[in-house]
């Protein structure tokens, strides 16, 4: 077993491609550049999967779920049941991703990789049981080697069941009480931010519990000396079974050759992540939009992020990235579907 895998070559983009949607959108029935980024999404899909007009069609989620050890320092605003709970909402359809997927006609996927519940057994959901929730990392890292390791494989396998389905498009939510202490704590060591600058509500903390959690979250990294070299012993010291899930899949899709729609902060963390480990992956993921964290905006900005949405969110799920779906399905249908001018017989502007 390839214990790196993580390090092993990406697919590369398709210059050819990418060249011949660039041509065709100058041919099209419009000012050049007049639809924005949706022109450049339309050709950058077309890189990504090699043909001069790109769909969207196939889109697969998959919603990573764990339960986090510092939820014991007070950080969360809501108890660490919720997360059992909420997976049985997601296979039940009664979350806003579980909507959001029927509506799109994607596929859903829910992974649990460890709740505190560790009796919990809900058809529909793949339980892997890493341990019963991370370890509160005040008092240790957060993640053992063996979990680490399994963690990341757990992303790995849900890219790859998503390719044998022949997704277009890769999504990854996330659900975990106490996660955006870790997201926010990662983010910290990876950007040599103070915790001040990048803790936020969460699922709704007043400015007092941020407050803490921003002091839990000092103390930790203090605890531990992370540095933003060694981006694996930070996502093992302060990370998430979730974070370390979505990072291997981001990963996983890049070897594979499926574009990935980043969701909101914590989804983003884990991308920032994924470009630490293997700058290469960087081709493959696009960003859905700038949410209502703190952290966010300057995590975008390291990623030198153009996200496609700014509606405040901070739900999470992969609810933002679903959201942003219908945006680059219209790109594609634009980029495919409009006439050129020649076809219009439209005058085309002077050469």
């Amino acid at each position: 077993m390839n214990r790196h895998w993580w390090l092993d070559a990406c697919q590369a983009p398709d210059p050819a491609a990418t060249e011949q949607a660039l041509a065709r959108q100058q041919q099209l029935t419009k000012p050049t550049g007049s639809l924005g980024q949706l022109e450049q999404l339309a050709v950058r899909l077309a890189g990504l999967q090699g043909c001069e007009r790109p769909s969207l069609e196939r889109v697969a989620i998959a919603l990573f779920a764990g339960d986090h050890g510092v939820v014991e320092e007070g950080i969360s605003a809501y108890p660490q049941a919720v997360t059992g709970q909420m997976l049985r909402n997601f296979v039940n359809g009664g979350a806003a991703i579980s909507v959001l997927a029927r509506q799109l006609q994607a596929t859903l996927e829910v992974v649990d990789l460890g709740t505190v519940d560790a009796s919990l057994e809900l058809p529909g959901v793949r339980h892997l049981r890493l341990g019963a929730g991370t370890a509160n990392f005040l008092r240790g890292p957060a993640l053992s080697e063996a979990q680490l390791h399994a963690a990341l494989e757990a992303g790995k396998h849900s890219a790859l069941r998503a390719q044998a389905d022949g997704a277009q498009l890769f999504i990854g939510g996330e659900m975990g009480i106490g996660n955006t202490t870790a997201a926010a704590a990662l983010a910290c060591a990876l950007l040599g931010c103070p915790a001040t600058e990048l803790s936020g509500p969460g699922t709704g903390l007043d400015d007092a519990g941020v407050a803490h959690k921003a002091r839990v979250i000092e103390r930790a990294l203090a605890l531990h000396g992370l540095s933003a070299q060694e981006p694996l012993r930070a996502l093992a010291c302060v990370g998430g079974f979730e974070i370390a899930a979505l990072t291997g899949a981001y990963l996983a899709c890049a070897q594979a050759g499926i574009a990935v729609l980043v969701d909101g902060f914590i989804c983003s963390v884990a991308a920032l992540l994924a470009v630490r480990l293997n700058p290469e992956c960087r081709a493959w993921l696009l960003y859905a939009h700038q949410g209502a964290e703190p952290g966010h905006q300057r995590v975008l900005a390291a990623l030198e992020a153009e996200p496609l949405l700014a509606l405040g969110l901070r739900l999470g799920e992969g609810s933002g990235a679903a959201l942003a779906v219908p945006l680059l399905r219209l790109a594609c249908a634009l980029h495919g579907q409009m006439a050129t001018f020649a076809e219009a017989a439209v005058a085309d502007r002077p050469v």
